[in-house]
């Protein structure tokens, strides 16, 4: 239950302490801090220069934050996956595909020294 509160919260910040930091924690940073940047450019009236509230600019921040929200949960919720399972045995996921290693294969490094 906190994780969730603290994705809808703080998206980056969950990612960072329940999921992979290396993952996605820049672009969902990104679309939060834009959301937030919007938010409060909304009560200034906007880029439209509006003497009041823009609500337009409001509801772009709306959608950034729900952005960077799904993304977050999407992140934690591949890593908890690939935790339980860590060899990926009975389905696909899309973080094993990625960091799976095969360690019967050649360090190339090994071969460069081997010719100095």
């Amino acid at each position: 239950m906190q994780r969730k509160i603290l994705a809808l919260i703080v998206p980056p910040v969950a990612v960072c302490r329940y999921g992979c930091a290396s993952c996605c924690i820049a672009p969902i940073f990104v679309f939060w801090l834009a959301s937030v940047g919007s938010v409060i450019y909304a009560f200034f009236g906007g880029p439209a220069g509006l003497d009041g509230f823009s609500w337009g600019t409001l509801a772009l921040g709306s959608i950034l934050w729900a952005i960077a929200v799904a993304w977050a949960e999407t992140v934690i919720k591949g890593v908890n996956d690939d935790l339980k399972n860590p060899k990926c045995h009975g389905k696909t996921s899309t973080l094993c595909s990625v960091v799976s290693s095969n360690n019967s294969e050649i360090d190339p490094l090994d071969e460069v020294n081997k010719y100095l």
